[in-house]
């Protein structure tokens, strides 16, 4: 089913709001983690690292419930760790939804079929199913045999009991565009209402260091996927952000768009880097320079970062500052296309067969090389 109305409504009220009180910083979407132990030990995962003793620890219903008041934004993002392995996370989905929050409960579905009669189907509630491409992909990108096939027997239960279902795609450098483009159809056919892109970041934890895409790649590899669309394919980002990722246009970074609530509180600046923590989400706005971070502040860190957690809510607030930006979301809205004879041709370089992994790598590199040319007819 479609995103709820009732969601696009409340997102646009309360952007327009914050806009109408003059406040150009003001949050979108919670990222709450409540724990960051996991049953999946991804090589790119920033997430895992940490001593035993802080893998033990979950954030109470009482705290979770403590940080999405302070903040008060529209939206809540649990991620973890997994989720489902909080021993209270059907009290903290059953106050979050009572709060009328729009949650996205992100998991690898490893447990979700076992955990499912823990939960009720809601508007407000959306299972945010980890997955990162075709079976075997997914399963080398989390290192685990069987976990694409266990994620999507997952999905089937859900979708069949009525929940809210969409996937969440991370990409890393050498992905096959031609294979990606075929796990769109794939999702589409599994009936989940729509899905989410982002390129990896580089967690200085992360085992897999050789992995992540510079900005560069990240546009070639995005308008390869992207261009010349299936009319089936719904995604549920802001068709904006979707062309940022594409090259097409340039945001700066808003990291205070998606703040992020954990185990030590509420950390600086973002999702993604762990520069310090505050402890109120006041103090965290006051106390935050958030000048030295973004790719326009010279800050090394952020020099690749084209993560939606970064740039979604650049490309939202675009949406409503101007009629521009409002039309231009209209437009791509209905005209989703983006035909492009140049992408048809960088896609056909790539294979389907399993057993040539380099030739998508050969082929990313290909493309790369002739992006200054396809930039320049933009």
């Amino acid at each position: 089913m479609p995103v709820p109305i009732s969601q696009m409504w409340t997102v646009a009220t309360y952007v327009l709001k914050q806009r109408l009180q003059g406040r150009k910083k003001y949050p979108l979407v919670l990222m709450l983690e409540p724990l960051f132990r996991c049953n999946l030990a991804c090589a790119g995962c920033g997430k895992i690292q940490y001593p035993g003793h802080v893998l033990k620890l979950n954030l109470s219903p009482e705290e979770c419930f403590k940080a999405v008041d302070e903040c008060g934004a529209p939206m809540v993002s649990i991620p973890g760790g997994e989720p489902l392995m909080h021993p209270q996370i059907q009290e903290i989905v059953e106050g979050l939804v009572a709060r009328k929050k729009y949650i996205y409960l992100c998991t690898n579905a490893l447990l979700l079929k076992e955990k499912i009669n823990l939960f009720k189907p809601s508007k407000y509630l959306t299972f945010s199913v980890h997955l990162d491409g075709q079976r075997e992909h997914h399963d080398f990108s989390v290192c685990k045999e069987g976990g694409y096939d266990i994620a999507v027997a997952g999905i089937k239960v859900a979708v069949e009991r009525g929940f809210r279902v969409t996937t969440n795609t991370t990409l890393f450098d050498g992905a096959n565009p031609k294979s990606v483009r075929a796990f769109f159809d794939e999702m589409m056919a599994l009936g989940v209402e729509g899905m989410m892109l982002s390129p990896g970041y580089a967690y200085d934890k992360a085992p897999n260091q050789s992995s992540f895409l510079g900005k560069a790649r990240t546009k070639s590899l995005f308008r390869t996927i992207l261009s010349n669309r299936n009319a089936n394919w719904i995604f549920n980002q802001s068709p904006l952000f979707l062309e940022f990722l594409m090259g097409q246009r340039e945001y700066a970074c808003t990291p205070w768009g998606m703040p992020t609530y954990n185990l030590f509180g509420w950390q600086k600046p973002c999702y993604l880097l762990q520069d310090g923590y505050a402890e109120s989400f006041d103090e965290l706005m006051a106390s935050t320079e958030w000048h030295a971070y973004g790719s326009e502040s010279g800050n090394p860190k952020c020099a690749n970062c084209m993560v939606h957690s970064g740039f979604e809510a650049s490309a939202v607030q675009d949406t409503f500052s101007t009629w521009k930006g409002f039309s231009a979301t209209v437009r791509a809205t209905f005209s989703s296309k983006y035909p492009s004879q140049k992408a048809l041709e960088d896609l056909d370089r790539f294979s389907l067969n399993p057993s040539q992994p380099s030739h998508a790598a050969s082929g990313l590199v290909q493309i790369e090389k002739g992006q200054s040319e396809v930039g320049a007819s933009r």
